[in-house]
């Protein structure tokens, strides 16, 4: 479903961001082990990244379609999907977390989750599918950041909102890599370049989020 169109400037602003100093982009083979799966739903993280105070970032409303992306084993999907009686896109690469997700998803007695095994850079659903999107973690993963933002503004609607949590560029005692991490200036300079109007939120000590709006428009991809 990828077609997305070359953009110079673009790539060269990302090529900036991602390396300030010329160093090689190793943004690839980084993919959550579902082995690990456990720490996605563990005391720590509540603490961190609270549900309820993510969620509300997004302002759902009961009609609000929405992709999770990178949803993993459902840690922001179920509580979104309690907040909209429309659509919710589990969206992740890794089967084994969705089948996470479908076991949580039956205790809480959920049915408006549609479980989607994608990536980010060629996301498996139709144009303008959803008019809100939340990524949390993930995009430092992703091995071409211009074509996932690409594919994020071709799936969301103009007007949609999209949330994104990644971790600060800074020495942490977990997380990724320095060298991996995109700073939130970083970040907010490629989403407003790429036709989203974007705010820093700072979440705590090693997280921030950026809320962005895309520009009414901005419908080539």
């Amino acid at each position: 479903m990828n077609n997305t169109k070359g953009n110079g400037g673009l790539t060269n602003l990302i090529h900036r961001i991602l390396n300030p100093k010329g160093a090689k982009n190793k943004l690839t083979n980084k993919r959550f082990n579902p082995e690990h799966a456990d720490k996605l739903m563990s005391e720590e993280r509540k603490v961190q990244l609270p549900q309820s105070k993510i969620i509300d970032y997004l302002k759902l409303t009961p009609t609000d379609k929405v992709a999770d992306l990178g949803a993993g084993n459902g840690y922001f999907t179920i509580p979104i999907a309690r907040n909209t009686t429309n659509t919710v896109y589990a969206v992740d690469i890794e089967p084994k977390m969705l089948d996470m997700l479908k076991e949580n998803t039956t205790k809480e007695r959920l049915d408006n989750i549609d479980y989607v095994i994608s990536d980010l850079e060629d996301i498996q659903l139709p144009d303008n599918a959803v008019n809100k999107v939340l990524v949390s973690l993930v995009i430092h993963e992703v091995t071409n950041l211009e074509t996932s933002i690409n594919e994020i503004k071709r799936i969301i609607k103009p007007g949609g909102e999209l949330l994104l949590i990644e971790w600060k560029a800074i020495e942490t005692e977990s997380g990724p890599p320095l060298d991996e991490r995109i700073s939130s200036n970083g970040m907010i300079k490629f989403l407003n370049t790429a036709g989203f109007s974007a705010e820093a939120i700072d979440l705590n000590a090693v997280h921030y989020a950026i809320k962005a709006e895309l520009n009414e428009g901005e419908m080539e991809y």
